[in-house]
Formats: structure tokens, sequence, C-alpha cells
């Protein structure tokens, strides 16, 4: 059986198939190629073998076997143990031995009888040993020999003996036609396309490019082969894609698209052709463009699994690669036939122009003025996707001799493909305006575009700045315009805050010189953002002077604007009810008619404020909101990620939390994006850290701490990693450089106002001062900071002070006060649906409080020892291993052993046992 790994995104179908295979005995998996059919079959008998030690038999007939009589049953019996031949009657014994070819037929050939009857035989004796599970992997390439001897031998098999087929169906055939049994006798599960975010998980686990997830999915149709095809494309492309929609494809993905295509007779591809030509592809449009048969063709071509048709005709292909293939592989007369049909058939006069555009290849300004005004039309209907490939084709429709009319279509297309954030349209026109002779001023506007289209990936893009601001020279507007995107890039891709400001303000004073307002507006939020992170109290000045000339400006997006820059400013105050209802008025404004950028980054803040308030169930549903929008539009899923991890983490399941962490990490790698690198890493260690990984969350919020210096960062409250690293460095036995880290930002957040880090801090050292033996006031600090934690209806941080109190108090051995105030966390986490954190709360205290009967902190033994090698004595001196005796205490496995190390050398002992007859000697005294 080949090796398996359980498959991302089937964990639900293991388990139909796990309760069919038990209950019935016998499974069917169906799907289209490339689906992973098999990868779930494995994992299925994997399962079986590991599990449940089953005997599992894997048989995987191979194209040619097909024709070859007898292969498959043969290759059974090869593979099943000699000891299942033992005792087969001479007859079937000769017959089995002329089916695997070890002895000579006689001249009638095998006796049909009594082979059937010994295939029987060996399959009983095999179950009667144990239960066994039967794989049949492509169950279509069965001879019609075989398929007989296994229908047969599979009657009369026990119940013992499970059967798992995978089959491909024939795509011009109805349904699954598995020949090993009639259809009732089995159940047939369909193995379902990948959703958008299991196709990023499957990216991760390759070790692919996860950042275009979104891109692939649509590409792949949620097909796995298909989607590690194409994403290995992009990892093997020469240059970056930034949210490109045409992604660059190898030959690879291309071979798969074809390969899914060829089994199609000339005239459904020739019926497809047309659904990948139009804009709104349906049964009767196709039909009316000289497809008599189309609906015939098309459901032909639904059964292969190539597109699905609606119940009004609508035709959808089920990957994206399947319809650019066809084109691509189609000539030009064909596909300028195509559209000529179309332009003929549709009632829009949008598309009735743009399949006349597509139909030709000889420039003509009429028809190029026909398609500008067709781009006008498709930008007021809101379609602004159709609106830039327009403005695009009216360009180059433009005759070479209108070099001006030309060159000034081609910025506007770029500008427009901005705006559509479509990369691949802006790259497009920009290389056609940069070949030409075109005015400084135009090649400015055009690389900003190309520029505006990158997204977080602002990396490798240095060119484009540098001849921008070459061609800006001596015009302010332009120059300013330069600037404000070189702000951006210095933080996200350089992570430079200080450069960032410098560009900022020098943008801002460019475009206030010649009353560019939106710029100003613009250049001052990137200024006002820079000043808070540099901890200038000259943030919400700048901050106020931006959302004014905003308010004149009244720009038409949201995002990377004044407004949701106070909205977050709002939120990292935890001004937590303001932030939300300015959230919330906006949202639904933003959803009618709003980019989908701007709801993604309101989602992702109202997920964050709800978090923070303790509403755990809205946090995850605006966080997953914005994932599935995030995936649907191809955007680097970094951001959406980040913010689903804080969700989880406060109402999910932590397991998930530093699922998306992780995949946050990684997409900000790609992109170069180092302003969520450093948030995805945080989120990741505070996972890391309140889950007992202490060693892992002080490498990984170390890192964030390197990156936060590297960029400078000084107000404590955007990211608040210090009180995490602190009690991770606490927790790893460095209570001084924990108590450090605290004396010296915390003066930077008083002096900034910074209320609630504050608290944060205290809880923090608390637990330090718990650490150094100052129990008492360990207590009465976290017992205040739940309690002011709550005053700001911070309840998730109330509840976490809450527990921290109840080990203090365990370690007290004041037991009725640490049950208190771990029934007081439970009691908030629950009010707030903060289900991991309940779960914390349910934990078996007993390795981190004495237990009845052992020694007093005052014996001659423990005397000897520190308080932290105390807690450590008592639980190894109760049986806890090291692994145990680290997860109870929140230490690592490396700290434990460390302070083991020194307990034994104190107390002059070199093992457990010795450990233990010290201290129990110690408390009889």
């Amino acid at each position: 059986m080949p090796g398996s790994a359980a498959p991302v995104g089937r964990a639900d179908l293991l388990t139909r198939l796990d309760q069919v295979l038990r209950t019935r005995g016998r499974a069917l998996l169906i799907g289209p190629a490339g689906i992973g059919k098999t990868e779930v079959a494995q994992a299925a008998a994997d399962q079986a073998a590991r599990c449940r030690g089953e005997t599992v038999l894997w048989l995987a007939p191979q194209p040619a076997d097909r024709d070859m009589a007898g292969a498959a049953a043969a290759a059974l019996i090869a593979s099943v143990p000699p000891a299942a031949l033992d005792g087969l009657p001479e007859p079937q014994r000769a017959a089995v031995a002329v089916l695997c070819r070890e002895a000579t037929a006689p001249e009638t050939g095998w006796d049909p009888v009594a082979l059937r009857l010994g295939v029987a035989r060996i399959l009983r004796a095999l179950a009667e040993r144990g239960p066994v599970l039967l794989v049949v992997d492509d169950v279509q390439r069965i001879d019609a020999e075989s398929a007989d001897l296994l229908r047969f031998a599979l009657h009369l098999a026990p119940a013992a003996l499970r059967v798992l087929a995978v089959e491909t169906p024939d795509p011009y055939a109805d349904g699954a036609s598995c020949t090993l049994w009639v259809p009732s006798e089995a159940d047939v599960l369909l193995v379902p396309p990948l959703q958008a975010d299991e196709i990023a998980e499957l990216l991760v686990h390759h070790r692919l490019p996860s950042r275009m997830a979104g891109r692939i999915h649509r590409t792949s149709g949620g097909n796995p082969r298909l989607a590690l095809a194409v994403g290995r494309s992009l990892a093997d492309a020469r240059t970056p894609v930034h949210h490109a929609e045409a992604l660059p494809l190898s030959g690879r993905a291309r071979d798969l698209a074809r390969r899914m295509l060829s089994p199609a007779t000339p005239d459904v591809r020739a019926t497809l052709l047309l659904a990948a030509l139009a804009l709104r592809p349906t049964a009767a449009l196709i039909r009316r463009a000289g497809r008599p048969t189309a609906e015939a063709e098309l459901a032909a071509a639904e059964r292969a699994g190539l597109i699905s048709v609606t119940e009004d005709g609508t035709v959808a292909f089920t990957a994206g690669l399947l319809p650019s293939t066809l084109v691509h592989d189609t000539c030009w007369t064909e596909r300028s036939s195509g559209h000529a049909a179309l332009a003929r058939v549709v009632d829009d006069p949008v598309e009735e122009v743009r399949h006349r555009a597509l139909a030709t290849d000889v420039p003509d300004e009429d028809l190029a003025a026909e398609v500008t005004a067709a781009a006008e039309t498709a930008r007021r209907r809101g379609n602004s996707a159709l609106a830039a490939e327009l403005a695009l084709l009216a360009a180059e429709s433009t005759p070479v001799r209108l070099g001006e009319r030309r060159i000034a279509r081609l910025v506007d297309a770029a500008e427009e493909a901005a705006r559509a954030a479509r990369a691949d349209l802006a790259m497009r026109a920009a290389a056609d305006l940069l070949a030409r002779d075109a005015a400084p001023a135009d090649r400015v506007r055009a690389r900003l575009a190309v520029l505006d289209t990158a997204g977080q990936g602002l990396t490798d893009l240095d060119e484009l700045y540098v001849h921008a601001m070459e061609d800006s020279d001596g015009d302010p507007r332009l120059r300013a315009g330069v600037l404000l995107r070189l702000a951006v890039k210095y933080v996200l891709a350089d992570g430079d805050p200080v450069r960032s400001r410098a560009a900022a303000v020098e943008s801002a004073a460019l475009a206030a010189s010649v009353d560019d307002r939106h710029t100003a507006a613009k250049a001052l939020t990137v200024q006002a953002r820079m000043d808070r992170a540099l901890g200038s109290p000259d943030a919400e000045r700048t901050l106020a002077e931006a959302r004014a000339l905003e308010m004149t400006d009244r720009p038409l997006g949201v995002r990377n604007a004044a407004q949701i820059l106070t909205i977050r400013h709002a939120l990292f105050d935890d001004r937590l009810t303001e932030a939300r209802d300015q959230l919330n008025a906006l949202l639904p404004l933003v959803e009618r008619r709003g980019p989908v950028e701007d709801a993604i980054e309101l989602l992702n803040t109202l997920s964050q404020v709800e978090a923070r308030r303790g509403q755990c169930a809205a946090a995850l549903a605006h966080a997953g909101r914005s994932l599935a929008l995030t995936l649907e539009a191809g955007l680097s899923p970094g951001p959406a990620w980040y913010h689903l991890a804080l969700a989880e983490t406060a109402g999910g399941s932590f397991a998930r939390a530093a699922g998306y962490a992780r995949r946050s990490v990684r997409a900000s790698e790609e992109e170069g994006d180092h302003v969520f690198l450093s948030r995805s890493l945080y989120a990741l260690g505070r996972v890391q850290l309140v889950t007992g990984d202490v060693a892992g969350a002080l490498e990984t919020l170390r890192r964030v701490q390197e990156a936060e210096n590297a960029q400078c960062a000084v107000d404590p409250s955007m990211l608040r990693w210090h009180e995490e690293l602190a009690e991770a460095l606490l927790a790893n036995d460095a209570r001084e450089e924990a108590e450090a880290l605290l004396a010296d930002v915390g003066p930077v957040a008083e002096r900034l106002g910074r209320t609630t880090v504050l608290l944060g801090f205290d809880r923090a050292y608390a637990l330090c001062l718990a650490a150094g033996g100052k129990t008492d006031e360990a207590v009465a600090l976290l017992a205040e900071t739940a309690d002011r934690f709550a005053a700001h209806g911070l309840v998730l941080e109330q509840g976490r002070c809450l527990i921290a109190l109840s080990r203090v108090e365990r370690r007290r051995r004041r037991r009725s006060a640490a049950q208190q105030a771990l029934h007081a966390a439970a009691a908030v986490f629950e009010r707030a649906g903060a289900v991991p954190w309940l779960g914390l709360t349910a934990e078996n205290p007993s390795y981190a409080e004495p237990a009845p009967g052992t020694a007093p902190a005052g014996n001659a033994a423990l005397s000897r020892l520190t308080e932290a090698e105390q807690n450590l004595a008592r639980l190894v001196g109760e049986g806890a291993s090291n692994q145990e005796a680290a997860a109870r205490l929140y230490l690592s496995v490396k700290t434990v052993e460390a302070r083991l190390t020194r307990i034994y050398q104190k107390l002059d002992v070199r093992s457990r046992a010795q450990l233990a007859t010290v201290l129990n000697h110690g408390a009889g005294s």
C-alpha cells in the first residue's frame, strides 16, 4: 500500500467513509481526476492498519491491465500472505497457479469454476484471521475477467472483509459504474473540490506560495492536483506576481488542463470555446451563436466535470484554467469567429462592443471610441473589472497614428486597472505606454497605477519607484503621489517607519502647495500612523488634520484613509465601544457600493475590536467573512489570517489560531511585509505561551522584539508583545530579564497615557513577584488588575488575570481561594463565549498545588530551594515526568531539566527516587 498522510480538508469525508465501511462494508469513492480520491483512500487504509490493526490489501490496476485477462486478480493474489493459500483443494490451487502464471494452462484454459472458488476461499481465509480492508484504486481499469472473479468472491466474503473502491467515472457515461458489485450494495461518496482556505493550507503543506491562494483556488476550481500545478508554476515564475488575474502558468499546469479537456469531442470543444469567450455564457446564448445542439454538448461537458449548468442555463467552468487553456490553444481565426458570432446575438450593448473589438485585430478609431464609451458604462454600473478590460481594449484598438490619443487611453487603462486591482491589465497598459514616446507625467501615472495594484507585495519594485521619482522631477503634484507610495513602501517592505514618515511629510507639503487635498490627506494619514508607532505626541494632531482634509475631499474609499486610522487609534486605546459604533455605521455603506478591499479592512478591524471586547462569536464571524472575501478577491490572505488567528484565540480554538498565525507568518514572509510579519508572529507567540509551549513562545516573541526594535517602534499599544515576552521570559527562568523589559517600557506607556497597556504590564509584573517569592504582593496586584480590566470592559484580560491569580493561590496552598478565582475566570469566559480560555479553567490542578501531607516550604530539604525549585521538586517527587511538570508549571522541558539539575545538586541526590525519599523524610521529621 502506498504511504499516506491525512489529506487537507478531508476530515469530514474520512469520518463518513469510516461509518459507511463499518455499517455496510462496501464504499465507492468517485470524483474527477486529480480531486484527491487516492489520497483519501490512503488515509482510510492507514487508519485501518494503524488504529485498528486491520490487514490492508491495496490493488491498483494500471491502464494496460484493462486489456490483459486476469491481470488484476493475479495482482491481488500476489499481494496476499502465502499462508492464505494453504488448504486450497488441488483443482483450485491449480487454477490459481495458472492465473498467476505459475503453471502452464491446459488446452482448455483455466477452470473458471475452480478459479472462482479459489479466489473466494483465499479472501475468506484471510478474513478469518482478522478484519481485512481491500482497497481497489482506479477500479475502472480492472479487466473484465478479474472483475467477474472479484464480484463472485466478494459476494461470498464474510463481513470481516470490507472493500473500498476508487473510481474516476467515464465522463460520457451516466453515474458511477463500479464493476465489483451492483449499485445497491455500496454507498457512493463524492470527493468534492477543496475550499479556498483548504487550498491555502494545501499550498503551505507543500511549501508553495500561499499568498495567491484565492487566485489559485479560482484557477484550479479546488482540484488539488491542478492547484499544486498552478502553485508550482508560480514558484517557478521568474518575475514576481502581484495579485495578477492571469497567473503565469508553466507547461505542467496547462498540460493538466489539456488532459482534463482531452475527452471532449470537437463539437463539445467548439461549444465550450463560445462559453469561454462570452462574459455571461448561457446555453441559449451559445445555441443562438451557432451551436444548435448546445444543450447536449454542455451536458456532456458537465458530466466530464468541466462545467456546471444552472437551472436557468448559466454556464460556469469548474476551474478558471479550463477556459483560459481553451482560448490559449485556439487559433486566432476561430477566436475571431466566435467573438463575431457572439456579437451578433448578445443583448447588452457593452458586451456587443467588446465582442466586436475582440473579433478584429485592425485598429479603428471609431471602434476605439465605442469601446471607451462602453468602459464608462461599465464603470457606472460598478463593474470595475470589465471597465478595466474595456479601457485597455480601447487603447489597443486606437490606431498608432493617433499616438497622443493612444497614450492618453493607455494611462486611463492603467489607472482603471488600479481601481479594479487588476495588476495584469495595469502592467500591460504600462508596458505598452513605456515603450512609446510618452510624456514624463504619463509615465509616472502609469507606474503609480502598477504600484497601486501590488497590494502587500512591494518588494522587487524598486526600479518602478526610481523611474517614477526621475519622471516626476519638477511636478509637485506627481512628486507628492510618488512620495506617498514610497512612504507606504518604506514601512511595509523595508520596515523603516522613520524614512516612511519623512516621505509622508514631504508628500503632504508638496500636495498642499498645489491644493491636492486628496493626496495631502493620505500623506498626513501615513504620517500620523508613523507618529503613533514612533511614540510622537503629535500623532493625534496630525491625524485630526488629515481627517479635516478628508472630510472636505470626500474620498471614495476608506482603506488607508484617516477615517479608518482614527478608528484604529480608538482600538489601540481600548475605546472599543466608540470604535465598534463607527465601524458598524460604515460597514453597510461600504458593502453596498465600496471596493472589496474596504469591506475587508472594516471586517478585520471590527473582528479585532470584538475579540478585544470579549464578543467572541462576533469576532469569529467577522474574521471569517473577511477571509472569504479576501480569497474570493485573490488578495494576499496574510492580514485576514492574522485577524482570524486573533479571533480563534478569543473564541475558537488555540490549535486553529496557531495554524492561522503560522499561515500569516508564511504569507507575510512571501510578501516581504514587515508590518504583518510582526503581527502574525505576535499572534503565534501568544497562543504558544497560553498553551504551555513556553520555549516556542520565547523564540517567537523574541523575533517580534527584534523586528519591532529594528522598525524603531516605540508605542507599546499598537502591538502588545511586551507583556507576553515578559511572561515567556519568566517561564523560561529569566525573571531578571522579564523585570528589566517591563521597567524599560513601562515609563514609555505611562508617558503616552496607555492605561490598559500598563494593566497588562501589571499582570506580568505580578507573576514576577510570585516567582520571586512575594506571593502576597502578587495576589493583591493580580486581584486589583483583574478588577481594573473588568472596569475597562476587557473581560478576556480579566479572566486571564484570574487564572494567574488561581495559580499563585495554589502555590500558597490556599485551595479555596484558588478555586474561587478559577471559578470566577470560568464564569467570565463562559459569558464571553471564550471557548479555548474556558478550557484552561477546566484543567486538573493536581500538579500545580501541593498534595496533602507533602512537606511544607520550611522543612530542611525544601528550605534550600527557591520557591520555583520547590514547586518543581514537589511535582517530580509525586511522580510527574519532565513533560508533565513543564505543562503544569508553564515551562519549557529544557527549563525543567536545567532547574531539576540544580535541585539535585542542592539536595545532593542523583535520581527521582532519591528526591522523593528526601522530600518524604523531610515531611515526616
